[in-house]
């Protein structure tokens, strides 16, 4: 087939690659390591035979987000949209606003998603770093949406690979100066203090973009934005039919009815999060607050200390050589204490 065929941001780009995982503990993606609550399960299965699989899933998720509605409540001005995940309204978004030149602009490091939806949607993309630190360069970030007048801004918080959280103040500065929607990512939300609500019913162009995939149900592939109805009505028109399947409909809704059954499992993590971030501190190694359920970590040599934990068979993401500011990084998700346990054994013979 000739070339002339394909997207040409494709030819640059390869396929997103996710590792094999089997034998190995699994503390490279950001998951909840935990199953299922039993009362969650019990409901399931109870109700599963009802399921009408046969069937097409409701179209518009109503009782879906009337439950979403309940578990996070925001502005009456607000609407939801349901995706397959965050990176499904991530592009639907980029979608809403593709018109020649349009701009997506985004700090970074960030979640990896928005520079390559962008490119894959022939959409210009510009990323401001971040500072040292990894907090927000904000005087950056202001020039930058002043010069680039972005239709599209997303700030993830907490950050996604860093792990901090930014302060409301600083998002409600670069909200007012951004010229199209700002988009505030909390896929994170559950391990963090506080959320954006009160600071997005304040603002007419914020964007709430969230997913019960961090609380313990990463594989419903469950995400939703809560905005205003302008924006909601936008999307839907390009929202997929059926995007939801039933299952993940119906399991969600569970979940979100007992909400505090994941509580227990949550509170662990938040736990074992501040146990890792001390055990894992040592010469030459610095560890990076964070109010996500993953820790970022630099090491004196980080391709080295990933192999020699893979050997141990530990999986965990390696982060150099993706971004200047990552450099000799390592992500390591939460884990259950005996996984744990596991990373912290191996630890000192891998640095």
């Amino acid at each position: 087939m000739a070339d002339s065929l394909w997207n040409p941001a494709l030819g640059a780009m390869g396929a997103y690659a996710v590792p094999a995982a089997e034998g190995l503990v699994k503390l490279d993606a950001m998951e909840n390591p935990y199953g299922l609550p039993a009362p969650v399960l019990k409901a399931f299965i109870e109700r599963l035979p009802a399921l009408a699989v046969n069937r097409y899933p409701d179209a518009g998720g109503t009782a879906l987000k009337a439950a979403l509605g309940r578990a996070f409540p925001v502005d009456a001005a607000f609407a939801s949209v349901l995706g397959n995940g965050s990176d499904e309204l991530i592009a639907m978004l980029m979608q809403s606003v593709l018109q020649p030149g349009a701009c997506v602009l985004a700090p970074e490091p960030g979640f990896v998603m928005y520079r390559r939806c962008a490119e894959l949607l022939g959409l210009r993309y510009v990323g401001v770093p971040l500072r040292e630190d990894f907090a927000l360069d904000l005087p950056a970030m202001l020039a930058a949406i002043d010069r680039e007048q972005p239709q599209l801004v997303f700030v993830a918080s907490p950050n996604n690979p860093t792990g901090n959280a930014f302060a409301a103040a600083e998002l409600a500065e670069l909200a007012r100066a951004t010229p199209g929607l700002f988009v505030l990512d909390e896929a994170y939300i559950p391990y963090a203090e506080g959320d954006g609500a009160d600071f997005a019913a304040g603002e007419d162009n914020v964007v709430l973009l969230r997913t019960l995939s961090k609380w313990g149900l990463a594989g419903l592939r469950l995400g939703f934005v809560q905005a205003r109805k302008p924006v909601c009505e936008a999307l839907e028109k390009l929202r997929m039919p059926y995007n939801v399947n039933a299952l993940s409909q119906e399991l969600g809704r569970i979940c979100l009815e007992q909400a505090g059954a994941f509580a227990p499992q949550i509170d662990t993590l938040k736990t074992e999060r501040a146990r890792l971030a001390q055990a894992l501190a040592a010469p030459g190694v610095e560890v990076y607050p964070s109010q996500a359920n993953f820790l970022l970590v630099r090491v004196p040599d980080a391709v080295a200390a990933n192999a020699r934990l893979r050997e141990a068979g530990l999986l965990l993401k390696c982060l150099h050589g993706t971004h200047p500011l990552l450099r000799q990084c390592l992500r390591i998700s939460v884990g259950r204490p005996e996984e744990n346990e596991a990373l912290l054994a191996a630890w000192p013979g891998a640095l």
